[in-house]
């Protein structure tokens, strides 16, 4: 009766196991191999009831147990490569039928002539070393798999490794103790747990087995149930055995108040929830494909975005297919109101609603100090869950919406959004919907709050260029104003010189010409940057430099043309560059020192050279590499722009040139241009 018992639990658990196989719909050979080997150890541990069959005889005891060890030899040929496709690959492979031929000669030979019983004994225990030598052999070669493959070591090693010792112990005595038969079924019943979870853990098998969350949960709970009922016997068993005559009494008194106490633990809500809980997030796969999930989030978030607005709404529609809800809400906080940011699929009970800004003030409020998602149908049901929110029942009921997911940002309420399900299936917020509804918020989260940092900074930049625009505008009319103090500087002495009336209204109408330049600018609160590029020579440009806007400074630089080609370029912004270095060098050489101005031509580079070399006060490396064309930054304090420099170096840069910089405090500078040759 009590082996009856082992067996008929173990062919129950392993049946259970077999219909869990036949439900994963994606076939292999990992999945067919072992319902085979499941399947012939149901058929073996069945056949060992005697209740249904009769007394067990030895023969049909040793053939089925040979016939369980060729099932589980198969799988294990079959697991030794995870390149089979097909059975028959596995069966013609040498070593497969190195290793099931000793079974199968102890399955077919004992049927054809009689065999001592001393010898099936032993071939029985050559084929369960068989099976711990391929398990060693499967283990060692699993790799970074060993943590997957494990359980199955256990499973297989342990119940072979017990008919190891069953037949060597027939073996000595010459006949099979009773004992060891009866106990093999409890031994593969408690066992079969290690084999569900390698199953679970061997991706490659491609076996994702199901069992549905409510038939384990509720087992599972029975299954703490008993077993705590079963300690609790013990106990009072042992007490009623030591206790003498007051042990019955003790053993009913403890039997009583372990009943009450397990009432109360299976009564509170807590426990049954952490239990719940505990067994879903490690015994089950997830509600939601979490790759799919993240990769259809990124799409729609990356979605072309036309205005503001709709950078919203694609945020919002984003938490909407996540949990495949159709209408929703977001909102954002801003100080002690809410802004409606987006809307898709508004409720059309909505507008029988006036009871809206209470709720939300009420929930906003509650968010404020619990960083929660909230539940609505949840909080109908079980208010206490939601301890201190205190919402209008009736006013909710036809609110309509079921879901308040608040945003975060810097651990400050930055909005929310509300969600409901319209036609669809509604979800309930388990452990996992939170977990996934916060991964889903917080990266939503990130991508509004860029956008919005975004738009800042482009807000910001405007503003920035502006300013540099104005800061450029501001040095050209300190050029100007310079040409005009040259004109009134040299007017009462040349006044009456018709040349230097020519020149004066000419240099005037260049002045005005600028002027209207730098206007246009402002009005359009942009840098017109492209300029008219036209061939000349760079000689005549820094010529006329010289002579129109730097003559009224000592010491007067020296031309000195050694090689020139002609170039295109600029000629406004080229004479501006060349202002801006000679009066820099004229400031910074005393009036007995030396300006020399070299034009020159470099082959190698096909680039045409212009030196700017003064005997001045120099710079060091410090200054050069770190201030000198750093925008806005002078050592002229209030008399100076500090862009002058810099914007040499930014139109060289523009046309493909370079400027270079040598100097040596107490020696002088020298910055040499290179502009490129077409």
């Amino acid at each position: 009766m009590i082996s009856d018992i082992g067996y008929g639990l173990n062919s129950l658990a392993h049946f259970a196991l077999l219909l869990l196989l036949f439900t994963v719909r994606k076939p292999g050979l990992a999945k067919h191999l072992l319902v085979l080997a499941t399947a012939t150890t149901v058929f073996w541990s069945t056949s060992m009831i005697s209740a249904l069959f009769g007394p067990i005889s030895l023969s049909w005891l040793l053939t089925v147990d040979v016939l369980k060890q060729l099932a589980w030899l198969l799988f294990l040929a079959g697991c030794l490569q995870d390149n089979f496709t097909s059975l028959r690959q596995v069966l013609i492979r040498p070593a497969t039928l190195a290793i099931l031929l000793p079974a199968a000669l102890a399955l077919v030979v004992p049927n054809i002539i009689w065999i001592d019983a001393s010898w099936r004994y032993l071939a029985l225990i050559v084929l369960s070393l068989e099976v711990l030598i391929l398990l060693e052999v499967l283990y060692r070669q699993a790799d970074n798999d060993q943590w997957a493959y494990k359980p199955l070591v256990l499973y297989l090693g342990a119940t072979h490794l017990f008919e190891f010792v069953t037949y060597a112990n027939a073996t000595m005595v010459n006949q099979v103790e009773v004992g060891y038969i009866a106990a093999r079924g409890y031994i593969y019943f408690l066992l079969i747990p290690f084999l569900i979870v390698s199953i679970r853990r061997i991706s490659h098998w491609g076996v994702d087995i199901f069992i549905s969350r409510d038939v384990v949960l509720h087992s599972s709970l029975l299954l703490v149930a008993g077993a705590y009922l079963f300690i609790m016997a013990i106990i009072g068993y042992a007490i009623n055995y030591l206790g003498g005559s007051w042990g019955a009494m003790v053993q009913i008194i403890l039997v009583a108040m372990s009943l009450a106490l397990l009432a109360t633990v299976f009564l509170s809500n807590s426990f049954r929830t952490k239990c719940k809980v505990f067994i879903t997030k490690h015994f089950f796969a997830n509600q939601f494909d979490y790759r799919v999930e993240w990769v259809k989030l990124t799409k729609t978030l990356s979605n072309s975005m036309d205005s503001q607005s709709s950078v919203y709404e694609c945020a919002l529609q984003g938490i909407l297919k996540a949990i495949k809800y159709d209408s929703g809400k977001l909102y954002k906080c801003s100080q002690n109101d809410l802004e409606l940011m987006a809307e898709i699929q508004p409720l059309a009970q909505e507008d029988d609603n006036n009871n809206e800004p209470e709720i939300l003030r009420a929930l906003t409020d509650y968010t404020k100090s619990h960083a929660w998602f909230i539940d609505i149908n949840e909080y109908m049901v079980k208010p206490f869950n939601y301890k201190g929110l205190n919402l209008n029942r009736e006013a909710v009921k036809q609110w309509g919406y079921q879901f308040y997911l608040p945003l975060y940002k810097h651990d400050a309420l930055w909005g929310f959004a509300l969600l409901a399900a319209g036609e669809k299936e509604k979800v309930h917020l388990n452990w996992e919907v939170r977990d996934y509804l916060t991964a889903i918020t917080e990266q939503v989260s990130v991508f509004v709050f860029h956008h919005e940092a975004a738009e800042a900074v482009a807000e910001n930049a405007q503003f920035a260029a502006f300013n540099r625009m104005s800061a450029f505008v501001v040095h050209d009319l300190k050029n100007v104003l310079a040409q005009v103090d040259l004109i009134l500087a040299n007017a009462a002495q040349h006044k009456h010189n018709p040349e230097f009336i020519d020149d004066t209204f000419e240099t005037l109408t260049h002045t005005k010409a600028r002027m209207d330049k730098m206007l246009k600018q402002l009005t359009e609160k942009k840098i017109d940057n492209q300029g008219t590029h036209t061939q000349c020579k760079l000689s005549q440009i820094a010529k006329e430099v010289v002579d129109n806007r730097c003559a009224g400074i000592r010491p007067l630089p020296t031309i000195h043309v050694v090689q020139e080609s002609e170039v295109k370029v600029d000629k406004e912004k080229v004479s501006n560059v060349l202002y801006h270095l000679i009066s820099n060098a004229q400031q910074a050489t005393e009036e007995g020192g030396r300006i020399d101005i070299v034009l020159t031509l470099d082959a190698q580079h096909n680039q045409q050279l212009v030196l700017i070399e003064d005997s001045g006060c120099g710079m060091d490396t410090d200054f050069v590499d770190n201030r000198l064309f750093k925008p806005f930054d002078t050592t002229k304090g209030n008399a100076g722009m500090g862009i002058g420099a810099y914007d040499a170096k930014t139109y060289m840069d523009s046309i493909g040139g370079k400027l270079n910089v040598q100097s040596e405090p107490g020696k002088g500078s020298c910055f040499t241009l290179a502009f490129p040759v077409n």
